[in-house]
């Protein structure tokens, strides 16, 4: 997943759950536009003292002005914001100010210069906040939160700024701009017009006030959630209840454990999702039932981490927002800017996939409950079971377990010879890895990334372990980004939770780990290969309906036979997956694809139903309001639960794809139909890849995205590939 990073410190957040089954990890949405950034800082708060030595107050003296994070002290980050913030604002005063008449050179460009310090400590911060945070890095969330909604509000509902805005957009056809400096105009107006810079001066009081609450509520969700995720953890001193786990899973949790100085026990956290991939293995049927019930009500105990009452306000919040600006409801008003464009658009396409992914579910369901009855198990299938008969039948069916396949997915030769490795065929990349670069904690690894003809071109930093204090899922985001103007290269992270083993042991992937893999480095050459003018345009900072298209396409060279036989061998003899076996894994290609499906299209429409909500709608109950919702759109399997309950929903009620994880179903119709593209053309070549490059992956924002795609593809995308490929659809019989 890309993790949205404008205003993240309110939402910092691990915007991407990993895989859905593994096609959901994301990349850190995207930047706004630097005049839409930030925002001014609150009066009401005396702001934090900045020490000269302030590591944020000069651009970093590292490789690619790489953050320096073994100088960065947690106290650092607050006043940083502080100092950041009134930086910022008196630049953008300055531009508004201006007596001379607005052209693009005196209003745009500055714009995009302007709130560097900002930049550098929201990117560190939301780097280390997601992905090691403490309670002192919460602190500043909860404090900073507000106060940047309130900065952004104090630029984009700026009436001078806006007015030199609109006079440029007004001539933009008579000024001879460049194509990506008239983008950057058309794209800069209309996010001041959706962000309220056309409302009276009494409405804009009331959308500041409202933005500022939705902003601290979103901010106190994360953190509420990380709380109930650590604490939903399953914790056992009896060992037979953990039947089925391999010696290397027990003493994870051994080590979890310890980690929580609970000597003696065995701990088994969480992940941020409703399935867990422990499910899978466990034998004892009571223990699958109370870790399914520990993820189901992890945020719903009644606590000081139950969100419910808090995310049934910022549904609310966002309605209001939404009438403010002239529209219906929430959805209408955030799609408006998407390639779907009406809630209408995306719920239609949601309905083409509803249908088939519920049938072949049922059928999948039938066939897990006929293994229950052999067995004599004496029940019905429910959600808990899922995971454990599935991969029984996966067994039956294709005499294949996941327990086969690990031992050729170890990380470092995944990541090497299978990641970095069709970054090289595809696009002549080389890495090296650099012990010189400062991290934000020991298990991150960072590499210099190098162009087809040898140049040095970006940094790459990988954090892949589970750790307590890191948000769930997997991500992709900015430490700096590319731009020309600024003569800046990328540097990019991904971040993932897989398990860490215990110390010696190897650390192995599961399938869907590996495509998790692939698919964070998608989003991470979307960053790499940025090669735009404009930081507001650069790399992934497109629409949410988009920018999961590159990463989601990266995911097919997991399996390319070529890729796959680079990175496929075994962790102790080196030797390649026997041939049967990947023959093997081919046939079990669409195998539970009905859940898959279902648990994703069932969590985008209870997304969908949040935020078409109207503004005189009463204040919800969560449990009530998600459960008619489902039954409404016809897709509440019982044994099939949403991908994430409204409750933990940490895409959208503490990220940026509110009215927008429809995005991940969405970009793999546009991936799917790619890869159908690089087929037709021969597949796996420097020739495809090249393209693909220069017409996508570096373009960013700077071009109207549908053309973009057609202008590449030769056509508009189509759903066939996707209904193929998610076995929702039979391929024709070939005669």
């Amino acid at each position: 997943m890309l993790r949205l990073r404008t205003l993240v410190i309110a939402t910092s957040i691990a915007l991407a759950a990993c895989s859905q089954q593994s096609n959901e990890q994301a990349a850190q949405p995207a930047p706004a536009p630097a005049s839409t950034a930030p925002a001014k800082a609150s009066t009401a708060a005396a702001p934090a003292e900045v020490s000269a030595v302030n590591p944020f107050l000069e651009p970093s003296t590292l490789p690619f002005q790489a953050p320096p994070f073994d100088k960065i002290k947690d106290g650092d980050y607050q006043p940083a914001f502080e100092e950041g913030m009134k930086q910022h604002l008196a630049e953008i005063e300055k531009i508004a100010d201006n007596p001379e008449a607005p052209t693009f050179e005196n209003t745009f460009i500055p714009m995009e210069k302007s709130g560097q310090l900002m930049q550098r400590v929201m990117q560190a911060f939301n780097a280390v906040s997601g992905a090691n945070t403490n309670d002192t890095l919460q602190k500043v969330q909860e404090d900073e939160a507000p106060k940047l909604a309130e900065h952004q509000d104090a630029i984009v509902m700026n009436d001078k700024l806006f007015k030199r805005i609109q006079t440029v957009y007004d001539q933009r056809d008579s000024l001879k701009l460049d194509p990506e400096s008239k983008r950057l105009v058309e794209v800069t107006y209309k996010n001041f017009v959706h962000g309220g810079a056309k409302l009276s001066d009494a409405d804009k009081a009331k959308l500041k006030d409202l933005n500022k609450e939705e902003s601290s509520l979103s901010t106190q969700f994360v953190n509420k959630l990380l709380a109930a995720t650590k604490d939903g953890a399953f914790v056992t001193d009896d060992k037979t209840k953990l039947d089925g786990l391999s010696d290397s899973d027990l003493q994870a949790a051994v080590e979890a454990a310890k980690a929580r100085k609970l000597d003696g026990k065995w701990v088994l956290p969480l992940q941020n999702t409703t399935q867990q991939p422990v499910l899978e293995s466990l034998n004892d049927r009571a223990t699958r039932e109370a870790i399914f019930k520990n993820s189901w009500g992890r945020a719903e105990k009644g606590d000081a981490n139950d969100t419910r009452d808090m995310i049934a306000r910022i549904a609310q919040i966002r309605a209001e927002q939404a009438k403010l600006l002239g529209y219906p409801n929430y959805a209408a008003w955030k799609l408006e800017d998407q390639m779907a464009k009406t809630p209408e658009a995306a719920i239609g396409f949601m309905d083409k996939l509803a249908p088939a992914a519920t049938a072949r579910a049922e059928q999948e369901a039938k066939d897990i409950q006929a293994v229950i009855d052999q067995q004599k198990g004496g029940f019905k299938v429910e959600a808990w079971d899922w995971e454990h008969y599935s991969e029984q039948v996966r067994k039956a069916k294709y005499d294949l377990d996941e327990s086969q396949i690990k031992p050729y997915f170890e990380i470092d030769n995944v990541l090497q010879n299978g990641v970095f490795y069709a970054a090289n065929q595809l696009y002549g990349l080389t890495f090296k890895e650099r012990k010189d670069i400062p991290v934000w904690q020991p298990d991150v690894r960072v590499f210099e990334v190098f162009d087809k003809d040898g140049t040095s071109m970006a940094l790459f930093y990988c954090d892949y372990f589970k750790r307590d204090n890191k948000n769930g899922g997997a991500w992709m985001s900015n430490l700096v980004d590319q731009s020309k103007l600024m003569g800046t290269k990328p540097v990019v992270f991904n971040v993932a939770n897989f398990t860490k083993p215990a110390p010696g042991q190897p650390a192995l992937l599961s399938s869907d780990d590996v495509i998790t893999m692939f698919h964070e480095f998608g989003h991470a050459l979307h960053g790499m290969f940025a090669n735009t003018q404009y930081p507001s345009l650069s790399g992934a900072n497109t629409a949410r309906d988009f920018v999961e298209f590159p990463s989601q396409f990266n995911e097919h060279w997991a399996t390319d036979p070529k890729i796959f036989a680079n990175y496929a061998k075994n962790y102790k003899t080196g030797e390649p997956m026997p041939a049967e076996l990947v023959e093997k894994i081919k046939k079990a290609k669409t195998f539970n694809k009905g859940y898959d499906m279902t648990e994703l299209v069932g969590a985008a429409l209870l997304d969908m139903s949040w935020h078409s909500l109207g503004p005189d709608a009463p204040k919800q109950d969560p449990d009530k309001f998600e459960m008619d919702a489902l039954t409404k759109a016809k897709i509440n399997l019982s044994y099939v639960p949403p991908r994430y309950r409204s409750s933990y929903f940490q895409h959208i009620f503490g990220g940026g794809y509110a009215a927008g994880y429809y995005a991940y179903l969405w970009t793999e119709m546009l991936a799917d139909d790619a890869f159908q593209g690089f087929v037709d053309k021969g597949g796996l070549s420097r020739e495809n890849g090249d393209r693909f490059r220069a017409m996508i992956l570096s373009q960013g924002n700077t071009q109207d995205l549908a053309t973009m795609y057609k202008n590449w593809r030769g056509k508009d995308p189509s759903i066939e590939p996707m209904l193929l490929n998610r076995g929702l659809k039979e391929a024709p019989q070939k005669k």
